[in-house]
């Protein structure tokens, strides 16, 4: 506990310290956007409200198919006649009038449920992210002149009793200028959300956590933008409004000194949540690149390889018999079995070829012999003349 930094306690009244305490825990968890968009968008689907159109609208109508036979469609048509709505097609979703395709209902799925070590883990990134100035700044928040983060105040805030008295609270620490964006950010909603009960939008300005209430409720209720929030009752959608994390978040001492019994540090579990245990991250350094480079690790890596200029150039294996070869060393065996196979098949053509010819040039010399007999006899015999 000794080895953690210190957070300065400011006087409400003059801003002067007051006096330290250790930093809690929870600020030590690791920021997960991903976590703390995802949860944020489950928790706002609690506070749907349902919708759907009328059960019958759109079906209203007697009207009834025509059936075949009359070179129309069948869809279901308007009865009677006399105007120009007898005849039309109705139900239908492409008809005028007709329902809708797929009407909204409302037992529709409206809520979604959400793991409480979930929920839990987005509302310990999104503590950690309250205290990372760059953060709170990106979200838009006026934090030039506050003097540290996370900004804690002592108990005296809790029994402040008037605005007048908050908001010198608030000066007195450089927070008031967050309140006086939010002020100025108020406008008329676009839109015909402005005539259901919703016509102004504002920012939100800094969110004050305390742990017991003295009067600090009525104090700061009339301050634009600011909220309140028990640190009991910590909720994702105040700490991250609208899933983005960074809120500007005002501590009192007692709450800030809670945090540990609540969310627990890595030495102990929590003590009001029971099963839970504080995320870790990742990496206990998160500079990557001072890793890497670092003599501890660069003394085991191996030495990185020259690279020749030129690369060689790709054979085909299908045309080149060493590349093939190299790929599967069974191709050359395979090969030399087939030229042994095809010289043999060529010494056996060739017996064939020689047999052939010697059995043409007997049967050649026979038919030339058979010839001339033939033709000695016919001459003999007078039938042909010379």
């Amino acid at each position: 506990m000794s080895t953690r930094p210190l957070v300065s306690v400011y006087e409400t009244e003059t801003g002067s310290v007051m006096g330290t305490c250790d930093l809690p825990a929870v600020f030590s968890a690791p920021i997960r956007s991903d976590v703390v968009h995802y949860v944020h968008w489950l928790m706002a689907m609690i506070s749907r409200q349902a919708y759907a159109v009328a059960l019958k609208a759109g079906m209203e109508s007697p009207a009834e198919s025509w059936g075949t036979g009359r070179a129309v469609a069948r869809i279901p048509r308007v009865p009677g006649g006399g105007t120009s709505r007898s005849g039309q097609g109705a139900f239908g979703n492409m008809c005028r009038g007709g329902r809708m395709f797929g009407p909204t209902k409302i037992w529709r799925r409206w809520h979604r449920k959400i793991s409480v070590n979930q929920r839990r883990y987005a509302v310990s990134s999104a503590l950690a992210a309250t205290a990372v100035p760059a953060l709170v700044m990106a979200r838009g928040h006026k934090i030039d002149q506050v003097p540290e983060f996370p900004l804690v105040l002592s108990d005296s805030l809790n029994s402040l009793k008037s605005a007048k008295q908050a908001k010198s609270a608030l000066t007195t620490v450089g927070a008031y200028e967050d309140v006086q964006k939010s002020a100025d950010s108020k406008k008329i909603r676009r839109g015909v959300g402005k005539s259901r009960n919703r016509r102004y939008t504002q920012r939100r300005g800094p969110l004050v956590i305390y742990d017991v209430a003295e009067g600090l409720d009525m104090a700061f209720r009339n301050l634009p933008g600011v909220q309140l929030a028990v640190v009991d009752n910590l909720n994702l959608l105040d700490l991250a409004p609208g899933g983005h994390l960074g809120r500007f978040c005002i501590w009192t001492k007692g709450a800030f000194e809670r945090l540990d019994s609540l969310f627990g540090t890595y030495e102990e579990g929590a003590i009001h949540k029971s099963g839970f245990a504080l995320p870790r991250s990742f990496m206990t350094n998160a500079d990557l690149a001072r890793i890497i480079n670092s003599d501890e690790i660069q003394s085991v890596v191996k030495a990185p390889e020259a690279l020749s200029a030129v690369l060689p150039k790709k054979r085909n294996p299908l045309k080149v018999a060493a590349v093939r070869i190299a790929l599967n060393p069974h191709a050359k065996v395979a090969r030399d079995r087939e030229m042994a196979q095809e010289a043999l098949s060529k010494a056996e053509k060739g017996k064939l070829l020689q047999a052939k010819k010697k059995t043409l040039l007997a049967r050649s010399k026979q038919f030339a012999a058979r010839r001339r007999e033939f033709a000695k006899s016919a001459l003999s015999e007078g039938e042909i003349s010379q």
